[in-house]
């Protein structure tokens, strides 16, 4: 996580330096532009990679020393369960294919927002009840 913790730290200076590029290069070459939103947008995004690399640096010291952070590490030291998958599921299809008219539904008109909810609906009870009967069920 130590790495990660740099990562954020330089990914916050380099929004902060950028900053100071556009502050500098807004004022000089466009005076009679001026925009501040950019100038906030930039700073922000500075911070939160700051706070963020606080945060895991603060949860850093209170974790044991994670796997990638071993120069002489294994890459079986970071093997472990990456979850359960459905080996045989439809759901992700159907849940994906309502997702995407829910998303095309609020670009292009409610009326497709509301198919993707119908279509939606059923798949995610679908997906939540997938194990409690049929071939799978305890």
């Amino acid at each position: 996580m130590r790495y990660t913790v740099k990562l954020f730290v330089v990914l916050a200076l380099a929004f902060l330096f950028v900053t100071v590029v556009y502050v500098v290069w807004g004022l000089k070459y466009l005076p009679d532009r001026y925009e501040p939103v950019g100038i906030v947008g930039l700073m922000l995004s500075g911070f939160f990679f700051f706070f963020i690399a606080g945060y895991l640096h603060l949860t850093e010291r209170n974790l044991d020393p994670a796997p990638e952070d071993d120069l002489r590490g294994n890459i079986e030291q970071q093997q472990g369960d990456y979850g359960f998958f459905s080996p045989y599921s439809w759901t992700p299809l159907a849940l994906a294919f309502s997702a995407a008219l829910l998303f095309l539904g609020v670009a292009m008109g409610w009326w497709i927002f509301a198919i993707g909810v119908l279509l939606g609906v059923p798949a995610l009870v679908w997906w939540t009840f997938e194990y409690f009967r049929g071939r799978y069920a305890n």
